[in-house]
């Protein structure tokens, strides 16, 4: 890329749901991002980034989190500074993934859920989950680094039959 078009460098992922009926247990979504090095791009995450975390070098940080779905607009909002991070990571997967403390919870049993991610102002994809209606939890996007530096983004909604410990191990791996 070259110009005035100088590629993906600071993304926001917002993530909103309605919260449950009055009188059932509270629905609780999660973003999460793991990050893979260069070196072995679809084995195990360096690091994941999720609820009460951050990257080690404050490059990825989860900005809102909110255990209800309850509030006005964004209920979850995390924060990727692509430009910022390390060589040595080449390959960057964001998911969402359900709580299931109070019983198995899928994203058809949660209403009007949706995911949006920007790149500044520029929106680069938008979900509701229809497609993965029937998962627990599921990858959105890959953002990976080419041979001159720039990150790309490929939409990539899959859905796992997992919890979040679980699916933070599943989300990178290699599925085509």
């Amino acid at each position: 890329m070259t110009g005035l078009n100088k590629g993906l460098q600071k993304i926001e992922v917002a993530l909103k749901w309605d919260p449950s009926p009055l009188g059932e247990p509270p629905h609780d979504l999660d973003i999460v991002a793991g990050t893979y090095r260069a070196a072995d791009p679809y084995g195990a995450p360096a690091y994941l980034v999720h609820f009460d975390s951050r990257s080690p070098d404050g490059t990825i940080n989860l900005n809102r989190d909110s255990r209800t779905g309850q509030g006005l607009g964004t209920d979850e909002s995390m924060t990727l500074e692509l430009e910022r991070l390390s060589s040595e990571y080449a390959r960057v997967v964001v998911g969402i993934t359900i709580q299931q403390g109070s019983g198995r919870k899928t994203f058809g049993d949660v209403p009007n859920t949706s995911v949006r991610i920007l790149n500044g102002y520029t929106e680069l994809m938008t979900s509701d989950f229809t497609g993965v209606s029937e998962a627990t939890s599921a990858t959105v996007a890959v953002f990976t680094r080419d041979d001159a530096g720039e990150w790309g983004i490929q939409s990539a909604i899959r859905g796992f039959d997992a919890d979040p410990e679980g699916f933070g191990q599943l989300m990178g791996k290699d599925y085509s």
